[in-house]
């Protein structure tokens, strides 16, 4: 007689379960003098890397990581957001304590929260803040020569105000794009620009939806030029209208830049 079918094996592949797949969403701050920028470079140097190589020591599989912005060589960062995915099991203290101990003193994981696999740092970002610090002094820092932009000349606050409130709204901001500014639209919404100045230091404070390359950078720049009376307010307008890179002011140095906030849906319930 035909031997009846047996059944399946519990060491068959078909019924092994594959471990879990989970996300977590992490805040961290860097110093960016000290690294070739946020993106993984081929010879190593970059956020990315060091990162990767501390949450692999952590989870004891390969990780990779997306964040919420690229930040350029030299550009800071004060509150980050990334997120990353894993089979591997582990405490949120893990990856703040655990991760921290393999990573180098300039960069340090904040916070960890698992997340729902439809979070992106990315893409569910709603707002972005950057701010610029500038020293405004005859003399150039020291102290702070890697964590400020400088200009020597006496800059006129109130005249870079009355210039910043041309680019706030919805705009075309080819003008202050990067050459190589790979976003597929130059549209963007600047919900606001502060300009604070505390005795010789003046911070420019930019929030939007998101950023073009080197958009900030260009945007203060140009806000320079008119503090330094080398333009008058208005021709700010007339820049953004032109859309034309080439009207603008230079670029400002990388070194006073800092990712300050990324902002996200109460939702995601991520520290704010």
């Amino acid at each position: 007689m035909p031997r009846s079918a047996a059944a399946p094996s519990s060491c068959s592949p078909s019924s092994v379960n594959s471990p879990a797949i989970s996300r977590v969403a992490i805040g961290l701050e860097y110093d960016g003098s000290c690294f070739l920028g946020w993106q993984t470079q081929p010879g190593g140097g970059a956020v990315q890397d060091v990162l990767e190589r501390a949450l692999a020591a952590i989870a004891g599989e390969p990780v990779a990581v997306t964040a919420a912005g690229r930040t350029d060589r030299g550009v800071h960062a004060r509150a980050q957001v990334a997120h990353f995915d894993t089979q591997a099991a582990r405490p949120d203290s893990a990856w703040v304590r655990g991760v921290n101990g393999f990573l180098p003193d300039s960069v340090a994981v904040l916070w960890a929260r698992p997340v729902d696999a439809e979070f992106h740092a990315r893409y569910s970002a709603i707002a972005r803040t950057y701010r610029y610090r500038l020293i405004n002094r005859p003399v150039r820092p020291a102290l702070a020569a890697r964590h400020a932009g400088w200009y020597y000349a006496p800059l006129d606050v109130a005249a870079m105000r009355g210039a910043a409130r041309a680019l706030v709204g919805e705009h075309d901001f080819s003008a202050f794009r990067a050459a190589e500014c790979q976003a597929k639209t130059p549209v963007r919404s600047v919900h606001s620009i502060d300009i604070e100045q505390r005795a010789d230091e003046i911070d420019f404070v930019i929030r939007a939806n998101a950023f073009l390359h080197h958009m900030v950078r260009n945007i203060v720049g140009s806000l320079v030029h008119v503090g330094a009376g080398r333009q008058s307010a208005g021709w700010i307008a007339e820049v953004l209208a032109s859309r034309d890179r080439n009207k603008a002011a230079p670029t400002f140095p990388p070194e006073g830049l800092y990712l300050e906030r990324i902002e996200y849906d109460a939702k995601w319930q991520l520290p704010k």
